[in-house]
This record gives C-alpha cells, sequence and structure tokens, in this order.
C-alpha cells in the first residue's frame, strides 16, 4: 500500500512539474497571431527562440529573440510589452508614439531609443546614451528615470 502511494505521488510531481516548466522553441509556431503580426510588421530578422514562461500551467509571456539580437516581450494575448535592440540599432518607430520621438529629437539630438517598455502606468524608454525617462501613455514627458 505505502509502495503505491509513493509511486502514486512520484508520478503526479513529475507530471505537474511538466505542466508547469517554461518551453523553448525556435520558430514563431507558438506565438499568437498578434504577435506573429508585430513581428513580420516590424522586423526583417527571423526568430531565433521563443521561450514561454508559464506560471501555474497558465501561459504569462512569450519572450522572443530575433537572429538579429532584437528582444520582444508579449503577453499571452500577443500584445507587445517590451522591446530592446542593439545599441546600433533603434527600436522600430512603430512602437514609439510620435510626441516621445519628437521629444528624444528635441532633447537628446543622435540618440537612439534602444529600448521601450510599456505598463499599466506609463512606458519607459531607453536611450544609446543610457539616459531612461517615463512617458505617460499618450506620449508626454514625466520624468528622468535613475
Amino acid at each position: 500500500m505505502m509502495k503505491k502511494l509513493m509511486m502514486t505521488l512520484m508520478m503526479v510531481i513529475t507530471f505537474s512539474s511538466a505542466a508547469f516548466a517554461d518551453k523553448y522553441v525556435h520558430n514563431d509556431s507558438v506565438l499568437p497571431v498578434a504577435a506573429k503580426s508585430v513581428l513580420k510588421k516590424n522586423f526583417k530578422a527571423d526568430v531565433s527562440l521563443v521561450k514561454i514562461d508559464r506560471t501555474l500551467g497558465h501561459i504569462n509571456e512569450y519572450e522572443v529573440i530575433l537572429t538579429d539580437g532584437s528582444e520582444i516581450s508579449f503577453d499571452s494575448k500577443g500584445n507587445w510589452k517590451d522591446v530592446e535592440v542593439a545599441a546600433n540599432k533603434s527600436v522600430p518607430q512603430g512602437f514609439v508614439l510620435q510626441p516621445i520621438r519628437d521629444y528624444v529629437k528635441r532633447n537628446h539630438g543622435n540618440a537612439k531609443i534602444i529600448g521601450i517598455e510599456k505598463d499599466s502606468r506609463n512606458i519607459e524608454v531607453t536611450l544609446s546614451n543610457g539616459i531612461e525617462m517615463k512617458f505617460s501613455h499618450d506620449g508626454k514627458f514625466e520624468r528622468y528615470d535613475d
């Protein structure tokens, strides 16, 4: 009896840990349609790796790395959350509101936007010169971040 109980418990632990494990894929086949569309519209590079983050068996996030080194995170529905590119590149304009682009150009000259992250409160922008700024969701400058 004890042996069966231990065997059953071991099987439950094995199967449950597999259901909660992150998954890695080397193409975009696992991404929601919305995420695939964002990638196709904004990037020329191919998908190198997709990490599917799970919590309690539910997908929280897709982390995508492209062959050019760009990294994009999507929520479970395929909405982008953040984008990072190499320091010699710029985040594609489709991710950056015009007022943010204007503010950066006006106040930081030749600096490129190499990172952008949006959450429920604001949009954070990282420049190639290391400066980080916060903007409202409609693109109004709020503050410099440290």
